[in-house]
């Protein structure tokens, strides 16, 4: 069977890829020059350095995230430490070392690590994180706020900070469902679901160049181009039209695009409405020796500091309050924060800002609700993306699952 997968996201690469697997013919058309969608990386003229536009996380209990890597042959590009710990440094404290402290679940589920003071968070006590185990089972249409406190030690020093990067939205309007879905899979499972791993050296050398390297391997075209329409006869999609040309379809399509090109595609289509953006800044300079992979920072504008070998990298998540302020103010805002959280003195060097304005959905319950299914009332047409319904907020585990899932679905109709 042929399928065309549209749009080279890590939804788009994800189906290829499956399909690829099983022996299709796949047809990968991306409108943009690079595959890869919001985890692309490019050389930056600014910093002389090849950058992600952001830096994505992801645990080590992202199954559909180990699958795909593990296909594509990429599992080694991923780096943690071997245990879980989530160190974090508060900026408002006058300490020398900002009142350091790490978060270490232990490996197992039986979650003893809350009672050692030198694990849990500071001013905690155990009976605290009976709030992790009322976010395991929600209400439906309730938000995280209507769930637990959104107050104390336990919500301000990880919840809130935590919760923020994994949903891009403020955690106590976001929906409960989506947020017991991302405490369920980490946390719930213990310490050895929820190490965090960093791509390296870059998004594109683990999830995308691979990818492509094993689609080309299978004889997979891949094109540059973009869709422009498509033409129905029934309910069944019989062609699509590309700029380039319009081409029949004789298998299925899986319209891996942003939810916004869905809908324009599509007339009718329901997707989410409101988006969060993200601001990344990425500075030409190796961290010191002693510096964390990841650390989170409290009482700042900067959210995560990532030490790469010959970065250092911010992540500011739901950025409404930041994506317009001028980015030479920003960066110096910034860099001013990281030296005060890596003790490091240095002046300022090259750096970059990267602006995603609409890098994901709100995690909120309205928006939640208008997430589609992968299946649609064409019988050969599939959606995939992190905006249809996977049960999961917008992350590349999200993403990867949504690949998978319409590539299932299409090789069943065929």
């Amino acid at each position: 069977m042929t399928v065309h997968v549209i749009g080279a996201g890590l939804a788009g690469l994800s189906a290829a890829v499956e399909l690829a697997a099983a022996g299709h013919h796949v047809i990968l058309s991306e409108s943009a020059p690079q595959a890869g969608g919001r985890c692309r990386s490019y050389a930056d003229a600014a910093t002389g350095l090849t950058i992600d536009n952001g830096n994505h996380l992801v645990l080590s209990g992202n199954g559909a995230v180990m699958a795909y890597l593990g296909r594509i042959g990429a599992s080694d590009q991923l780096r943690g430490p071997e245990h879980t710990a989530f160190g974090f440094v508060d900026l408002k404290n006058a300490s020398p070392d900002k009142g350091a402290f790490t978060v270490a679940p232990n490996d197992g589920p039986v979650p003893w690590w809350i009672f050692s003071a030198a694990r849990r968070v500071p001013g905690t006590g155990p009976l605290d994180y009976l709030a992790l185990a009322r976010l395991l089972r929600t209400p439906a249409g309730a938000t995280v706020g209507e769930v637990v406190a959104t107050h104390g030690p336990l919500w301000d020093k990880l919840l809130e900070p935590v919760l923020l990067a994994a949903l891009n939205t403020p955690p106590a309007a976001a929906s409960a469902t989506l947020t017991s879905a991302v405490v369920r899979g980490s946390l719930a499972r213990g310490g050895a679901a929820c190490r965090p791993l960093i791509a390296h050296p870059t998004l594109a050398a683990a999830f995308v160049d691979p990818a492509l390297a094993y689609l080309r391997e299978r004889g997979a075209d891949i094109r540059t181009r973009r869709l422009t329409a498509l033409e129905f006869g029934g309910k069944q999609l019989t062609s699509l039209t590309f700029a380039d040309g319009i081409e029949p379809v004789d298998g299925a399509v899986i319209l891996a695009v942003p939810a916004p090109v869905a809908a324009t595609l599509l007339p009718g289509l329901r997707v989410p409405t409101a988006f969060n953006p993200i601001v990344s800044l990425h500075f030409a300079v190796p961290p010191p020796p002693n510096a964390p992979a990841i650390l989170g920072v409290l009482g700042g504008i900067t959210e995560w500091i990532f030490a790469f070998p010959d970065r250092i990298s911010v992540t500011i998540s739901a950025a409404n309050a930041v994506v317009d302020r001028d980015r030479a103010d920003l960066a110096a805002a910034i860099w001013a924060e990281v030296t005060a959280a890596l003790a490091l003195t240095a002046p300022m060097p090259a750096w970059q800002v990267v602006k995603e304005r609409r890098a994901t959905f709100a995690a909120t319950v309205e928006q939640d609700a208008l997430r589609p299914p992968a299946a649609t009332a064409t019988r050969n047409l599939f959606l995939a993306g992190d905006w249809t319904q996977t049960g999961l907020p917008s992350t590349i585990e999200g993403a990867i699952r949504s690949g998978v899932t319409a590539a299932t679905l299409a090789q069943a109709k065929s």
